[in-house]
């Protein structure tokens, strides 16, 4: 055979998308194990006692896949609950006085249930069969109905990613069983807590603000810190210093929700702040030798920094906590800080929005626990911080939407500038230019206190009193 009759090598045809989908396997029965099922519902009625620990795995009648199963647990549950004695006959006659006797198979299959399991001590170990079974189903539920969404053709793919995110998460969530430690664990833990404080470690990370750091020991791994104040307190300015000096300065990874501005707006203010450098004089393009020298030598600092900016105008709960896992993955992720939560997407509009509100809130603080990273989180306050006239300073009750903010912060912070509202002459004669305030209203572990600090508005910029740039500003206007 001549080379040009010698037959080219076949090149493998890359499967079409539609191809590879298998709908045939949600033809199969769900997983189940029957087996398991009986074997806890049998140990159950030998032991009673074990309740307490099969119900810390298996929270939901639903949990079991056989229809009589899901009865016969319903019924143990209850009776466990209202303080009723257990045992076979008081069980039968429940069931006798709701007609689901003949329906979970009669005295004789609840006679069977009790020989099938000859030692009870296991019972735990095959509930959490059951749970592992029982959180399949509902991933292929979860499955199924996301495939049915994308292919209905009005559905829009921003909606159906937020719901398959909402609901991984929610299962996620039910993972999660109760761990109940004995006081040799507890103490273990605090002694440890207890010699790194003696030795002068701080377990949180600090924020750059001496005063700050000193009152609350940093931010905490776990938390939810809420940051509030009126518009054009500067609350977005002390934010993003607070991410500054932890990327930045400490190198330590930050994700920047930025729900409200731009990254190029936020990288602006980043440059202004570190570089102090008149905002406005960029704007307008005037900028002196010096300054640009400045700017290019920050702008290359910045750009090794391990900072992420998520400048996406709408999120979501879940769609913030998508990003934050994969910067925990890849990056080990130290804080994540979000400005701010009235604009964060909720997963249901149709509900009220102080429970809107509310469940964000809560889920933010189970993010910040799931990640082991503090959370920071800007609010706003209510009209009633505006209607009450002149500068009054702002007091937990004025967090606006809801009181669920304060119910699931560890720490709440408001900033204060006694000087909005003056002319830059009336704040000057008064002592008041440049002067702002960081009030800690609220520590769930700590003290609370007001904590003064200095800002730049040209260089959006806050700095703690002892710091050498807010002694130069304080005795520019004193």
């Amino acid at each position: 055979m001549s080379d040009g009759e010698r037959k080219k090598p076949r090149r493998s045809r890359k499967p079409n998308l539609s191809e590879s989908i298998d709908l045939s396997v949600f033809e199969k029965a769900p997983p189940h194990d029957l087996d398991a099922e009986r074997a806890v519902l049998g140990a159950l009625l030998r032991e009673p006692e074990l309740c307490d620990e099969v119900v810390m795995v298996l929270r939901d009648p639903d949990d079991f896949y056989h229809d009589a199963h899901k009865r016969i647990y319903s019924h143990l549950m209850k009776m466990r609950s209202d303080n009723s004695k257990i045992d076979l006959l008081l069980l039968v006659n429940n069931l006798r006085t709701t007609d689901e006797l003949d329906l979970v198979g009669g005295q004789a299959y609840l006679g069977e249930l009790m020989t099938l399991v000859p030692v009870s001590v296991h019972a735990e170990h095959y509930a959490k069969i059951v749970r592992e079974k029982a959180t399949l189903r509902k991933l292929i539920h979860a499955g199924s109905e996301i495939v049915r969404d994308a292919y209905a053709p009005e559905t829009l793919v921003k909606d159906i990613l937020n719901r398959a995110a909402s609901e991984m998460n929610r299962l996620c969530e039910t993972q999660t069983t109760n761990q109940v430690s004995d006081m040799e664990a507890v103490m273990n833990d605090v002694s440890t807590y207890i010699d790194r404080k003696l030795q002068g470690l701080v377990d949180g990370i600090k924020t750059g603000f001496v005063d700050l750091d000193n009152l609350i020991g940093g931010f905490h791994p776990n938390e939810l810190i809420i940051l509030a104040a009126r518009p054009s307190m500067g609350k977005t300015a002390l934010a993003l210093n607070i991410a500054e000096n932890i990327a930045v300065k400490d190198r330590q990874p930050v994700l920047f929700v930025s729900l409200e501005m731009t990254r190029k707006e936020l990288g602006t203010r980043l440059l202004c702040s570190l570089a102090q450098v008149d905002n406005y004089q960029i704007r307008r393009g005037l900028l002196s030798k010096e300054e640009r020298s400045s700017i290019f030598e920050i702008s290359g600092e910045l750009t090794k920094a391990p900072m992420y900016i998520d400048d996406t105008s709408s999120r979501t709960v879940a769609e913030i906590s998508a990003v934050a896992r994969r910067l925990k993955r890849q990056d080990d992720l130290k804080l994540i800080v979000i400005d701010y939560i009235g604009l964060i997407t909720p997963e249901n509009p149709d509900e009220p929005r102080q429970e809107q509100v509310a469940k964000i809130a809560r889920h933010l603080k189970l993010l910040a626990r799931e990640l082991q990273v503090p959370v920071l989180c800007l609010s706003q306050l209510n009209r009633q911080a505006d209607s009450r006239g002149g500068n009054e300073r702002p007091r937990l009750s004025q967090l606006r939407e809801s009181g669920a903010i304060e119910q699931d912060a560890d720490v709440v912070m408001f900033v204060h500038r006694d000087e909005m509202g003056m002319s830059r002459e009336q704040a000057q004669e008064k002592g008041l230019a440049g002067k702002a305030e960081l009030i800690v209203a609220k520590q769930r572990n700590g003290a609370t206190d007001d904590i003064n600090l200095f800002f730049k508005k040209e260089w959006t910029r806050f700095f703690s009193p002892d710091e050498h740039h807010a002694q130069q500003y304080r005795e520019e206007f004193n």
